[in-house]
């Protein structure tokens, strides 16, 4: 069936030159890999290769999933509000810009007009301005933190919110009506210019986005002369990091080499703020002028990574470690500022620490789970709208925070803010690093580690072994591993939870996910990535000492990895 697909492409008159070539001296496997499927939208958005062929993105790809959510917009909106828009963003990306145009193009042809911004923005800046301008959509066209490669497309709904499943599942039913992607119709600029469904937005939204982020400092009185290294990893939040930290008064050093937005993110191996390897440079200059704090965000600007001196280097946090001090510094400022909702609530997901929850619930809070993927925090916070709870901090282990609301995604520039904050106060006040506040929630709260492993299975036979391996933890179930008793399985997938013999309804949203707990307070979740061909292994444990929290995960993963080899 691929082949026929295959051969549409080779055979029409009109394909760029790029894809053409693309589909050259490549070897059946290669070939089949480009077309046995097409890209679908997991848990952030639609993300690929860049290339030829239906498996991979270019520009009939993203043209075809703009058909699916012009349609949608159109059975959602009356014509009196499609005058609304969609705002369009984009990374520093190979085709992002040819993307947002092309979405754009698109768009226009159903009558929908687009705001784009004049250069690379942040993905939360796009949530931001969605919400800002009262549009009806946003599109951002990134891959986050992946390689040079690859890029992605993310929509969002009037709420600042990635489409939650419920509504993606409209979206990619007008995608999968698309039969001919060489026939889907487009505007051209100038045609979209002419009746007024294009226009170039920018200075007037960073200024607004600016603003409003200013004004979620805690403590703006605090002295700031810590010394601070910051690199976007040549990534989005050049454009507007500077311009926040200097507004706020911080001493800032910036890794010049990447403040450069180079698609091919040159002077790094992965562009990915969870990897120490990212912070090469910002090291090397960190050690040269003593900085206190090394911070990077990634490509799009929704994650951000902290290190902290030491006496031997740097000390990197892990996304659980920042999210705890982050939470246990807002709550602990707000309460004694009086500033502290009676029924605020605290976001995490599924595969986050205890760590953070266990500090919310200290302070009266109410804690919710979602499934991965930041659009579930970002459903539930517009949810809390009209009743007398209040959002108060919502992340996920993988360096994903967002301390205010009104940006419906995770928000590097949010963090970044408050982590300078946090960071000049417990120095001013307590004489303190943010590694040493870490020691101290764990003295309170027990030391809580936790790992990643990421098992890559590319192609069609990894994505069939990824469903073998979900599909032998689900059918059977473990009573035990490494020494430890199983209490419960929460199986996503089918919405239920196994206590031994008892099943109870599960409440979340279906998905691909199953989690183990464990009875001496650890678990394990295994889940397929929505976004990379990879199966992700979560392992948590805690103890009165690292040794014994760590030395818990190293025994559940070591177990976990010689049965999933054993899985053909």
């Amino acid at each position: 069936m691929w082949k026929n697909t295959y051969h549409e492409w080779l055979r029409h008159e009109g394909l760029e030159a790029d894809l053409l070539e693309d589909l050259k001296n490549k070897s059946e496997a290669e070939l089949e890999d480009m077309f046995y499927t097409s890209l679908v939208f997991g848990t952030g958005g639609m993300r690929g290769l860049l290339g030829s062929g239906t498996n991979r993105l270019n520009i009939y790809t993203i043209r075809k999933a703009n058909v699916g959510l012009a349609k949608y917009l159109l059975d959602t909106y009356s014509a009196n509000e499609l005058h609304r828009g969609v705002v369009i963003a984009h990374d520093n990306r190979k085709y992002s810009r040819v993307f947002a145009f092309e979405s754009a193009k698109v768009l226009g042809a159903y009558g929908i007009k687009s705001f784009i911004f004049d250069s690379l923005r942040p993905t939360p800046e796009l949530s931001f301005a969605t919400r800002y301008l009262g549009a009806i959509s946003g599109i951002v066209i990134t891959a986050s933190h992946n390689p040079p490669n690859y890029n992605g497309y993310k929509i969002y709904d009037e709420y600042g919110c990635q489409y939650t499943p419920q509504y993606a599942e409209k979206i990619i039913r007008g995608v999968e009506e698309v039969k001919d992607v060489f026939a889907i119709g487009t505007k051209t600029i100038n045609e979209l210019e002419a009746e007024n469904l294009l226009e170039e937005i920018g200075p007037k939204i960073d200024e607004a986005y600016l603003d409003y982020l200013v004004k979620l400092q805690i403590h703006p009185e605090v002295d700031k002369s810590i010394k601070i290294v910051f690199t976007p990893l040549h990534g989005t939040s050049s454009m507007i990091a500077p311009k926040l930290l200097k507004k706020t008064g911080y001493d800032v050093a910036f890794v010049e080499e990447q403040m450069i937005p180079d698609p091919n993110f040159s002077t790094v191996s992965s562009p990915n703020p969870e990897n120490p390897m990212a912070f090469q440079l910002a090291e090397a200059l960190g050690k040269k002028i003593d900085a206190d704090l090394l911070i990077a965000t990634d490509p799009d600007a929704d994650r951000l990574g902290v290190a902290v001196k030491m006496d031997y280097g740097y000390y990197y946090l892990s996304g659980n470690q920042t999210g705890a001090i982050l939470i246990n510094y807002i709550l602990n400022e707000k309460k004694k500022l009086n500033a502290l909702p009676a029924k605020g609530v605290v976001y995490n997901t599924i595969v986050t620490s205890d760590l953070g929850a266990k500090i919310a619930r200290s302070f009266g809070l109410e804690v919710v789970s979602t499934l991965t993927g930041f659009k579930y925090i970002g459903e539930q916070a517009r949810y809390l709208e009209g009743t007398d709870k209040t959002f108060v901090f919502g992340y996920e282990e993988s360096f994903g925070y967002v301390i205010d609301d009104n940006v419906r995604d995770k928000d590097a520039l949010q963090a970044l803010l408050i982590v300078s904050e946090a960071a000049s106060f417990y120095k001013e006040t307590e004489g303190k690093t943010l590694y040493d506040k870490l020691q101290d929630i764990f003295l309170r709260y027990g030391y809580h580690s936790e790992t990643l492993k990421n098992v890559e299975l590319t192609g069609v036979e990894g994505k069939k072994r990824i469903n073998r391996i979900m599909d032998y933890f689900v059918k059977n179930h473990l009573k035990t591993i490494a020494g430890r008793n199983v209490l419960w399985i929460e199986d996503y997938n089918q919405k239920l939870m196994f206590i031994g013999e008892e099943q109870k309804t599960l409440t979340l949203p279906r998905s691909d996910v199953i989690k183990y707990m464990l009875a001496d307070d650890s678990w394990f979740v295994l889940r397929p990535s929505g976004t990379e061909p990879k199966l992700k292994i979560y392992v948590a444990s805690s103890g009165k000492t690292a040794g014994e929290a760590n030395g818990s995960i190293r025994e559940v993963l070591d177990v976990l990895m010689k049965m999933i080899h054993t899985i053909s």
